[in-house]
Parts: structure tokens; C-alpha cells; sequence
């Protein structure tokens, strides 16, 4: 898990959930960008990474399963290979 991403993109700040999960970046190891509230809180490598970075953004409750809370970009939570 990486925080080196840029700040600053859409996300929630147009009123959708507060976690954006971007589409997956076929790096070595491939990850996703996690944006919460509208800012770019890191990149995750699995589900738990999301889990931690919305956490540390000071959600305490996180249902990756509600899409109130979670908009997946680029395939559901299971999507972790390009």
C-alpha cells in the first residue's frame, strides 16, 4: 500500500459516496486508487487495504457491499488482476 498518489480528483465531492475505488492499475503488483470524500487516499492491493485507507480517512464503518458508501470503478471488490 502506497500514499504517493496525487490529491484531488472528483470522487464525493459531487455528492456520491464517500469511497471511490478506482479501476485497477496494471502495475507490478497491480492495485486501485481509493479515493475518499473526494481526495485520494492511497492505493490498495486487496479489499482489507481499502478497508484500512477509508479508516485511517476517519470512516468508521465501511460496507463494501452498500453502494451509498462504495462506488467501484472498473469492476466489483473482487477485481484485483488487470
Amino acid at each position: 500500500m502506497s500514499d504517493n498518489v496525487p490529491h484531488g480528483s472528483a470522487g464525493a465531492r459531487s455528492g456520491g459516496a464517500p469511497i471511490v475505488v478506482t479501476g485497477v492499475v496494471p502495475a507490478d503488483p497491480p492495485y486501485r486508487l481509493v479515493e475518499v470524500r473526494g481526495e485520494v487516499a492511497g492505493a490498495a492491493q486487496d479489499i482489507l487495504d481499502v478497508i484500512r485507507l477509508a479508516h485511517r480517512a476517519g470512516l468508521a464503518h465501511v460496507d463494501l457491499d452498500d453502494p451509498a458508501v462504495v462506488r467501484w470503478v472498473g469492476g466489483g471488490k473482487y477485481k484485483w488482476a488487470p
